[in-house]
């Protein structure tokens, strides 16, 4: 594929033994016009590597002063976009960039203005991990489903691509991991056509540098609430 549509945004905080490899891989991808790197006050070397980093023309990086969470670096990053596609691509390596090119096909084919990439439709090599984490984010998606009468399977996944166009429509207000389903509920809410896509999911555990907890849950049910019934 010649055409390169896709931006994709990469936050980043303490990854320092993974972000340059999934920088690497995003960026050879064919169909990537440009990366988006924003580095959330990371203080685990993470920042000093990147400020000596040279990946290329394509790639943009983008500095916080001091850590203020995913929702905020996702904030700065999709200011900066200029592709007709966007893209989120965690810097843990959790979600393969090898499949973000078939996450692109709804949107693509004018189906969606959406997609999720689901860990739990099925299809794709899934490592066996937390119970409970994984009870939490299925609790969240039926809660989802439940205040915006819909049938994700997977709200809290990191994988979600985006018509530009809809980010364009939307403010986002959180600044940690509640902009998942603060993302999704002005989704729902504003009408958007959303798919789902099976993804390959390599979870990590809490020892190998997992950050979401069950403590993010309660901020997330809050959040699915205040924007089921306010703007």
């Amino acid at each position: 594929m010649n055409e390169r549509f896709l931006s994709v945004v990469i936050p980043v905080y303490n990854e320092a033994s993974s972000i340059a490899e999934v920088i690497q891989k995003v960026a050879a991808l064919g169909f990537v016009r440009e990366v988006v790197v924003v580095d959330d006050g990371s203080n685990d070397g993470t920042t000093q590597f990147l400020k000596g980093a040279n990946f290329g023309d394509r790639v943009r990086i983008f500095f916080h002063s001091k850590n203020q969470g995913k929702g905020a670096a996702l904030r700065t990053g999709f200011k900066e976009v200029a592709g007709d596609i966007v893209a989120i691509q965690d810097a843990d390596l959790e979600y393969p960039p090898e499949e973000l090119l078939e996450a692109t096909e709804p949107i693509r084919k004018g189906l969606a203005d959406v997609v999720y990439g689901s860990r739990f439709c099925g299809g794709r090599p899934t490592r066996m991990y937390l119970f409970w984490h994984k009870i939490g984010n299925q609790f969240l998606t039926f809660v989802t489903n439940l205040l915006y009468n819909t049938t994700l399977t997977d709200m809290e996944t990191g994988r979600k691509v985006f018509a530009r166009r809809v980010l364009e429509q939307i403010e986002i207000q959180s600044k940690d991991f509640s902009v998942e389903p603060e993302l999704t509920a002005k989704i729902c809410k504003k009408g958007f056509r959303v798919y789902e896509v099976p993804v390959s999911y390599y979870g990590r555990s809490y020892a190998e540098g997992k950050k979401i907890t069950w403590k993010h849950g309660f901020g997330a049910i809050w959040t699915l609430l205040k924007y089921r019934f306010t703007d």
